[in-house]
């Protein structure tokens, strides 16, 4: 039964996972064996109780270096027997292990973000301590990163702004550094190797290019590309790693591009502006397929390795976020969740989640993949939070819609030249998680001079909401107020999921809403945003200055929370929880704590019923407890923590939760509100 099992796991793991049910099953089986069966491979038996390896994989390795003796040797053959029987005994703990590392930024192929590990739980984690800080040295501003260190076979890898780095995750000390002219904003990714290769790490550097430097030594992969570079790609946000694949999406590029991990030679293409010959090219109307920019691919990518799906987050269409007529349809296939084949690149499904986008609705976070069991029946699914504030939920080999979802009417366009989608698609379960609309009785009340000017802001601008969708419209007399914002409700944070609760979690980012008309321009404005109409609004120049919000301090003038943490079940739909996130200093010195702040970043969850998350413009890192929503833990940190934190088991036996502190206004997107403040810090927490 246990050769068994081994073979299971390598098999798993040597023809890229497809037989793992779950796509969070996926660890470094096959990877530890093949980097630690050399250098472990001569350990005597005694010294397996002492290890801290976290693999079934890695005792095989040992085992399997035993000497092999003639038949008739006994006393070879107990040896064997022995190592046998003690792995046997070890094999419950070590299978409890195996997820020990963050091998992907969402720590599984289908980025649930969920951790087993429960060395610190909530009885003990309010006890966290310091255990290691490193400093990137990066000047003010410059790092720019919003993606999670990955800790694999105890080397954690990350980027910072021009810099990719190899630390020693119980230390902190640096193993290696290597510098690029500037790194993508998301992180980077880990291909384990071969037979025929090591490890490599693959990021997107300035230049349009995709580096793969070599894992052990931190240097260009020769053989890679042209001396480690592939030109004309440059993910946004980690790449998927599906077998000898490397999957990715660039900003202002309307194809996905898979490559060969050995080479970087183009494997296929995926194009996101349905070409002709697509039965989808038809939801281009008029001349609008000549739209040049918009339907690329920002946010990351998630995989079913059991399926071989990849799943994938597309942009709207390009031009003015505010005005459609240069781009009538609904432009498939932006803000669409889309299905792939992995391995060849075909579609197998798609769900456009807004039509005709006026509102700069991107489909912004990773789809994050989950089993949940209904009326007696596992379904495998697939999560989106929209910009919108819809949380969606499909059936990921079909992308039929668990809860249901409907077309409802939404308010129409009369600006000459746009055409509006009639109906815009809503899933019937859960509810908005963020408001959608806005009356002026929903003006915040607090403090006094604060909804002073929020409400003369309102009346000097005759301002007005017709629901969900509004659009801008071009009466000189009032303002639309459209909510949520630009930024949205849901961004690039996603949700989590955890399977013994079978809850998802998210955040919601910022409930500041747009406001603004149109004006007609005496000729269209040059570029590809360009067109016959511009928006205006009181705050200007800057677009982030179009919010409902007061621009000296940026509180929203919509009533509290701004920003909230929630839990929903996912067997039911139902919402479990959902409590304030983020605290504004200022307002809380005048005793208004529970407001809610700005956020830009995602939180992990672990077995032991935690949820570890920074993201909030407050300097904070939080943890709170899974089923109900409270915080257990706050720590101040350097800087606010617009990343993705992970936590690991290291070598000594202690579990780290670390996140990288990089600063600056993150989700606001301009400086000067909130705690904006650089940082250049990675930070590990333990317990004493």
């Amino acid at each position: 039964m246990l050769i068994a099992e081994s073979a299971r796991y390598s098999a798993c793991a040597e023809v890229g996972r497809e037989h793992s049910a779950d796509p969070g099953l996926f660890r470094g089986s096959e990877l530890q064996l093949r980097h630690k069966k050399q250098a472990l491979g001569a350990l005597p038996m005694r010294s397996l109780t002492r290890s801290k390896y976290s693999s079934l994989a890695t005792l095989l390795a040992i085992s399997s270096q035993l000497p092999r003796a003639p038949r008739r040797s006994s006393p070879n053959r107990l040896l064997a027997c022995f190592a046998l029987i003690a792995i046997s005994l070890l094999a419950p703990s070590l299978l409890a292990q195996s997820q020990s590392d963050w091998p992907v930024a969402g720590h599984d192929p289908g980025s649930q973000r969920f951790s087993p590990l429960t060395q610190i739980n909530a009885k003990n984690v309010s006890e966290l301590k310091r255990a290691w800080t490193f400093h990137t040295g990066d000047g003010n501003g410059d790092v720019n990163s919003e993606g999670a260190p990955l800790v694999v076979d105890g080397v954690m890898y990350f980027d910072a702004g021009k810099n990719v780095y190899a630390l020693d995750p119980v230390t902190g000390q640096q193993i290696w550094k290597f510098e690029t002219k500037g790194t993508s904003r998301r992180g980077v990714a880990y291909w384990p190797g071969d037979s025929t290769a090591g490890p490599r790490i693959i990021v997107g550097v300035s230049g349009k290019q995709m580096l793969a430097l070599d894992a052990r030594t931190g240097k260009p992969v020769p053989e890679f590309g042209n001396g480690g570079y592939v030109a004309d790609e440059s993910p946004s946000s980690s790449p998927v790693i599906c077998k000898n694949l490397i999957i990715a999406g660039d900003n202002g590029v309307q194809m996905v591009r898979a490559y060969d991990a050995h080479t970087g030679k183009l494997v296929w293409t995926f194009d996101t502006k349905a070409q002709p010959g697509d039965p989808a090219h038809d939801s281009w109307k008029g001349d609008s397929w000549n739209v040049r920019s918009g339907n690329d691919v920002w946010a990351f990518m998630t995989l079913d390795p059991a399926r071989g799906i990849v799943y994938v987050p597309i942009a709207p269409t390009g031009g003015p976020d505010f005005y459609g007529g240069g781009r009538l349809g609904n432009t498939l296939y932006g803000d669409s969740v889309v299905a792939l084949d992995a391995n060849t690149g075909k579609l197998i499904w798609y769900q456009q989640l807004v039509h005709h986008d006026l509102w700069d609705w991107d489909v912004p976070g990773a789809p994050t993949l989950f089993d949940v069991k209904r009326n007696g029946t596992t379904i495998p699914a697939v999560a989106e939070f929209s910009k919108q504030g819809l949380l969606f939920i499909f059936d990921r080999t079909s992308g039929k819609p668990v809860f249901g979802m409907e077309e409802r009417p939404v308010p129409q366009s009369d600006v000459p030249g746009e055409q509006t989608s009639p109906t815009q698609p809503f899933p019937l379960r859960p509810p908005p998680l963020a408001p959608m609309s806005i009356t002026k009785a929903d003006i915040v009340d607090f403090p006094p001079e604060h909804a002073a000017y929020c409400k003369d802001l309102w009346e000097k601008n005759n301002m007005y909401n017709d629901g969900p969708f509004s659009v801008y419209g071009t009466d000189p007399n009032k303002m639309a107020v459209i909510f949520p914002g630009r930024e949205g409700s849901g961004n690039w944070s996603g949700v989590a999921y955890d399977p013994k609760l079978g809850y998802l979690f998210g955040t919601t980012t910022f409930n500041a809403g747009q406001i603004g008309r149109l004006v007609k321009l005496d000729k269209p404005a040059p570029g590809p945003f360009g067109g016959p109409y511009d928006k205006v609004f009181p705050n200007g120049p800057s677009r982030y200055q179009s919010r409902f919000w007061e621009p000296t301090n940026g509180w929203p003038c919509i009533e509290p929370p701004w920003a909230e943490i929630f839990a929903v079940n996912a067997k039911t739909g139902d919402i479990v929880w959902r409590v304030p996130f983020g605290t504004v200093d200022a307002l809380a010195a005048k005793g208004f704590p529970n407001t809610g702040a700005p956020n830009t970043g995602t939180m992990i969850v672990t077995a032991s019923g935690l949820i570890f998350v920074g993201a909030t413009n407050d300097g904070r890192f939080r943890a709170f407890d899974a089923r109900t929503g409270k915080t257990l833990w706050t720590e101040k940190l350097d800087a606010s923590a617009h990343t993705i934190p992970v936590t690991y088991m290291g070598r000594d036996g202690k579990q780290y939760v670390v996140v990288e502190a990089f600063g600056g206004p993150g989700i606001v997107a301009i400086d000067g509100y909130f705690n904006d403040t650089p940082g250049d810090s990675i930070i590990a927490f333990a317990l004493p």
